[in-house]
Parts: C-alpha cells; sequence; structure tokens
C-alpha cells in the first residue's frame, strides 16, 4: 500500500468535486451525505496511470465493512472508479470524521448481493430504478478495513 499522504486528484465531475473538497476541507463534518444516506470519501488507484483518484460514494454497512454500489445512475456501462478497483482493490476511505484508513475492495458474489441490496436500496432508494434502467448487472462492492 502507498503512503496514506500521497494526494489523490479529486473527480473532474463538478459536485462530485465540489462535495469531495467540502467533506475534506470540513474533516468529514460537512458534505457527508448525498440525499439523506451517508457517504464517504473513496481513494483508489488508476488503472492506467498508477495516480491516487477521489470520489464521492454512498455507502451501507455489513458488520465492520463498508459497502457502495458501482451504480452511475443506472447507465448501462460501469463507473470508471469500479473499473479502476477490479484492477487495483487497494484503497483509501475517509468515512465521517474518522481519519483516513486503508481498506481492500471486493466485488460481492450474486448470493451476497442479493442478501445486502434490500438493505442498501432502502438506504437509497433510487439503486432499484438505477437497476431496472440497465440490464447491466450492478456491482455491490465490499470495503473492508486492512492494516495499515
Amino acid at each position: 500500500m502507498a503512503q496514506q499522504d500521497e494526494e489523490a486528484v479529486i473527480s473532474p465531475t463538478g459536485w462530485v468535486a465540489k462535495q469531495a473538497h467540502l467533506y475534506e476541507e470540513s474533516g468529514g463534518t460537512k458534505g457527508a451525505e448525498i440525499q439523506g444516506a451517508p457517504c464517504l470519501l473513496l481513494d483508489y488507484r488508476g488503472r492506467r496511470t498508477g495516480q491516487w483518484r477521489r470520489t464521492v460514494l454512498i455507502y451501507g454497512r455489513d458488520g465492520d465493512d463498508y459497502l457502495i454500489v458501482a451504480s452511475k445512475g443506472g447507465a448501462d456501462e460501469h463507473p470508471l472508479w469500479y473499473l479502476n478497483l477490479v484492477d487495483n482493490p487497494d484503497v483509501r476511505l475517509r468515512v465521517g470524521t474518522e481519519e483516513r484508513f486503508s481498506a481492500h475492495a471486493e466485488t460481492l458474489p450474486a448470493e451476497e448481493k442479493a442478501r445486502v441490496w434490500p438493505g442498501l436500496v432502502e438506504l437509497f432508494a433510487p439503486y432499484a430504478d438505477y437497476q431496472q434502467k440497465t440490464d447491466r448487472d450492478i456491482p455491490v462492492v465490499r470495503l473492508t478495513r486492512t492494516q495499515d
């Protein structure tokens, strides 16, 4: 795992960049929700550049682990951050006011996704609509804290 202080490039998407800056600058006290759902900052390595990148994502919990959904609003292609996680599953998280910590990303197999999906839809109802909009099976990713 790379140095925790290695700077990440924030998503070029306007609202994501604005929210990520607010989240980070406030120490996690502001910008930590999207439409009432909790969100985290995810730093991941670009699969082509090796550069750290940052995005803001809604999360759910499963025990001590965090769950994120690669929905891309129901688009027919996976979000770029997800493609990067598949190639480079070692990531960094910031959740609320916690310090950054390292985690390992793993796409859930179908039976595990089926178990956690109802709770994720309860957390953020648009996920159900997103899945209906696409033939793509929207991945759910487990983020498990690792030793730094």
